[in-house]
């Protein structure tokens, strides 16, 4: 094959899920059950279904055993890292198992949505993009991409604690440096602040009364979601009162 006939290499996609059993607000939330398997087993279900990811891996730290035992039966490659620096657990799974992209998701949302997922996926590939994600998500439903070089480039010049916990901060800091691209996607969603995150044990409440109701083996859509709490309106008062953490929050301060 000559120079002109050489294929473009694909880019490799890796998807590394932080979680850890230390949570100061809901310990343990990482392996606590839901609908019949541990929280993690369905974020993981959920990742390794989004198309054009080729590697999975769940990202944790020292003590969690069962975590990660948990993680390698579902399939999952597993990384264990610093607990508080976040972003040195990222960049150091990547030099481990490789990627030109980094899916981010966050051990903590069993509704990442596989659909809205594969769509981000093929966005950040298409645009090349430092930093992707889709917009107009209910929060807890989507993911972040992150382009390798950024990441390393983050992990090499972040200073403060908080880019260290949150990974992505310092990308989002210098737009004039990094290409950051956002897809706004149109969801049915009358609900503006429905949190389908597990932070809590509200959160876990919720989460709780949705999956007893729609999960039957299967993946359910965020449209299914909504769907049920539009017929039972009175979930969204369960953890309405909770509050998102910013992304400048620090626990080591």
């Amino acid at each position: 094959m000559n120079r002109n006939e050489q294929v473009e290499r694909k880019p490799i996609v890796t998807a590394i899920i932080q979680a850890r059993m230390q949570s100061k607000r809901l310990p343990g939330k990482s392996i606590l059950p839901l609908a019949g398997k541990p929280l993690i087993a369905h974020v993981i279900e959920r990742t390794r279904a989004m198309r054009g990811i080729d590697l999975v891996v769940v990202a944790t730290c020292e003590g969690n055993d069962d975590l990660v035992n948990c993680a390698r039966d579902c399939g999952a490659e597993t990384f264990v890292g610093s607990e508080h620096n976040v972003l040195e657990r990222y960049t150091l799974s990547a030099r481990e198992f490789g990627g030109d992209y980094i899916v981010r998701v966050t051990g903590d949302n069993p509704f990442t949505d596989t659909g809205y997922g594969s769509e981000a996926v093929a966005f950040a590939l298409e645009t090349e993009s430092d930093l992707s994600s889709l917009s107009g998500l209910p929060l807890g439903a989507g993911v972040e991409i992150i382009k390798r070089t950024a990441l390393e480039a983050a992990y090499n010049e972040s200073s403060t604690p908080y880019h260290f916990e949150h990974v992505s901060p310092f990308i989002k800091e210098h737009p004039e440096r990094f290409s950051i691209r956002r897809k706004t996607v149109e969801v049915a969603n009358p609900f503006k602040d429905l949190r389908l995150t597990v932070d809590t044990p509200e959160d876990y409440s919720l989460a709780c009364r949705i999956y007893d109701e729609l999960y039957r083996g299967e993946i359910f859509p965020i449209a299914g979601v909504i769907s049920f709490i539009e017929k039972n309106p009175s979930l969204i008062e369960i953890n309405k009162d909770i509050e998102q953490r910013p992304m400048t929050h620090s626990e080591s301060r």
